[in-house]
């Protein structure tokens, strides 16, 4: 099974254990709407661009609210379906590439949504999956930093994300890591650097 399977089912299954209303790391929203959020994104190619293209916003919010004002068992039985054949989503390819940072990233999501969460464990198998989309992403993620940013696990390897004349090495697990880049602040993370630089480089905004 493919880490994007793995966390898409350990997700559904935490979704449907939690509830529609529990708290998740994504501003404004409850499990419900970011199970809505993960529909319109596999199941509305039309409305899927307005959570990137802020002029197309305002179909996104339609299609969001469509979704939300479905009964829980029905988001979450369609989570569980997976993309519909017509969705570029339903490619392997596609899907294992596009789709397993966005499952791991959200699982994380509502994991530490509320109070006592606890990282996970390493898993060599998902950390360098996981390793290989922040290195692929990376500069993306971080292009608005003021400071440059290198990325280093614990066993030493490094990923310059963004250079610059002052920089700021941010140490974790890549899954760690990637939370940081996609804007979360509930990680387990240290920083190295001047004070001044890491507090830049927390008030800039990350992720796409």
């Amino acid at each position: 099974m493919s880490l994007a399977s793995r966390e898409r089912a350990a997700l559904i299954d935490l979704l449907e254990g939690l509830g529609p209303e529990a708290p998740t790391l994504c501003e404004g929203w409850q499990t419900r709407e970011l199970a809505a959020h993960l529909l319109v994104r596999e199941r509305r190619p039309d409305a899927a661009p307005g959570i990137v293209i802020k002029p197309l916003a305002g179909l996104t919010d339609r299609a969001m609210r469509h979704y939300t004002g479905k009964p829980w068992a029905e988001l979450l039985k369609l989570l569980r379906e997976g993309p519909p054949p017509w969705s570029p989503f339903a490619l392997d390819a596609i899907s294992d590439r596009a789709n397993a940072g966005e499952f791991f990233v959200h699982h994380e999501d509502v994991r530490r949504g509320g109070p006592g969460w606890q990282p996970r464990q390493a898993e060599p198998h998902r950390d360098a999956a996981l390793w290989k989309l922040l290195r692929r992403g990376a500069g993306m993620l971080y292009r608005r930093s003021p400071v440059g940013v290198v990325l280093r696990r614990p066993d030493g390897s490094e990923h310059t994300a963004k250079t610059g004349e002052r920089t700021v090495v941010i140490v974790g697990e890549p899954g760690e890591l990637l939370l940081h880049a996609f804007g979360r602040d509930a990680v387990n993370v240290e920083f190295e650097g001047g004070p001044a630089d890491v507090a830049a480089l927390a008030a800039s905004r990350r992720g796409i």
